[in-house]
């Protein structure tokens, strides 16, 4: 393959002496879980997204279940209320929802962001409906002023679903006065699997919040319930990130900027070079910005399949970023939601195309003349 779609070696070889020295030093510490890496991690994660807490856990799906989790244990939701969250993201942001015996309202996204569409958001209100979960999909930020009026109007809570998007900019101010993802809404779960810009080694995922309260809750949630030891304040969980997984992503951290600079350049290039008629390339915005933790076209006509089959011969890899939306997905069959076209219809046609590093622009115009070679 001469394009694969992804390879973490490459992605990492520029800084793995740094990885491996830092490797080094937690095992000599002897110092596994809540250690100095750990807390420095947390510190450095929260100036990123702008916000007073950073909690590190265990992963992304868990990061969203104990926000959830906490806002029940505050008594600012409880089990049978209503969640608002985009039809067009990873399961996972659903499965936070139904795992607190929460109830998921499904909403179809925009054409031009492909993320939740806050114009649908009046028709889908009720006394039960008290959050919304937007979703940065794909590394787009999802917050605009009609969504922020939306949150006002009905008095939610937003929780971002950040899994993607970290060290991205939206085009407007959230509730705290920043654009940064992770710091838009009142508390945001950050993913670390290691296909992220932003991945460790293994598993691991992060709350952002400038709530005080919440992150304690969420701290002590994450630790058995327990606020100090062996005194457990709720039925908690096991939910935290070790030393090893906090060092690695502090090394990463300090490439961080460089790498999602790099991925930018890749997708102006891609919409630049990309010009086969069958080809919808994303939308850039000048107003925000974009991390690129995919760089996802629509190929039309039901073209899809043939098209994948070409790139793969022509030793260009590619994925589907998703192929089955969750509401289609055997687990939730017998969810109840509204009519969600362009949620089914993106699952017929999008295609990821490779964005990560060792990918370049000089690659990427490479991989866009085959692309639009495509069927001649």
């Amino acid at each position: 393959m001469r394009y694969p779609f992804l390879d973490l070696a490459k992605t990492q070889a520029g800084y793995v002496d740094e990885l491996k020295a830092s490797a080094n030093a937690v095992i000599e510490s002897g110092r596994f879980l809540h250690g100095p890496e750990t807390e420095r991690l947390e510190h450095e994660i929260a100036t990123l997204c702008q916000v007073r807490n950073c909690v590190s856990v265990s992963n992304g799906l868990d990061a969203l279940r104990l926000i959830l989790r906490a806002y029940i244990e505050l008594g600012h939701l409880e089990p049978g209320d209503k969640v608002i969250v985009p039809a067009n993201t990873y399961i996972a942001s659903v499965l936070a929802i139904t795992d607190n015996g929460l109830v998921p309202v499904l909403c179809d996204v925009d054409p031009n962001t492909l993320n939740l569409d806050a114009s649908l958001i009046d028709n889908m209100m009720d006394s039960h409906v008290k959050a919304v979960m937007p979703v940065h999909l794909y590394g787009t930020p999802c917050c605009d002023q009609l969504l922020l009026d939306m949150i006002a109007k009905y008095k939610l809570l937003m929780i971002e679903d950040n899994a993607q998007a970290v060290g991205a900019k939206a085009a407007c101010n959230g509730l705290n006065g920043t654009r940064m993802t992770g710091g838009l809404g009142h508390a945001a779960g950050i993913s670390f699997y290691p296909t992220k810009n932003l991945g460790a080694l293994g598993d691991g995922g992060a709350v952002t919040t400038n709530d005080d309260k919440l992150a304690q809750t969420v701290r002590a949630l994450a630790n058995y319930g327990s606020e100090r030891r062996y005194h457990n304040i709720y039925c908690g969980l096991n939910c935290r990130l070790d030393e090893i997984q906090a060092a690695m992503l502090r090394v990463k951290l300090r490439h961080f900027e460089q790498e999602n600079a790099v991925r930018r350049e890749v997708a102006a290039t891609y919409a630049n070079s990309i010009t086969h008629p069958l080809v919808v390339t994303p939308t850039i915005f000048n107003s925000m910005q974009q991390v690129w933790h995919q760089y996802v076209i629509r190929v039309t006509d039901g073209k899809r399949d043939a098209f994948r089959t070409y790139l793969q011969e022509q030793g260009v890899g590619t994925d589907i970023h998703y192929a089955t939306p969750p509401h289609l997905q055997p687990c939730y069959r017998n969810l109840t939601h509204a009519p969600l076209p362009l949620t089914e219809q993106l699952a017929s046609e999008i295609v990821s195309l490779p964005i990560a590093a060792p990918i370049t622009p000089a690659s990427a115009r490479e991989i866009a003349d085959i692309i639009n070679h495509f069927g001649r």
